[in-house]
């Protein structure tokens, strides 16, 4: 896999986490979790995770 392929698999899969957390009404301790690590790994390969909130 070359780096481009695997910053657009984390980023896709950031941007997942993001939209199931939107759809909930609660909080879950869970999702929360993978969400903090996805960050981490993607600040490790200098993406800056704000360009991809949803509000």
């Amino acid at each position: 896999m070359t780096r481009d392929e695997m910053l657009k698999y984390e980023i896709d899969y950031f941007v997942n986490l993001m939209r199931i957390k939107k759809a909930q009404n609660d909080t879950n301790s869970e999702l929360e979790y993978q969400i903090k690590v996805q960050r981490n790994k993607l600040a490790t390969l200098g993406v800056n995770t704000n360009d991809y909130e949803i509000d």
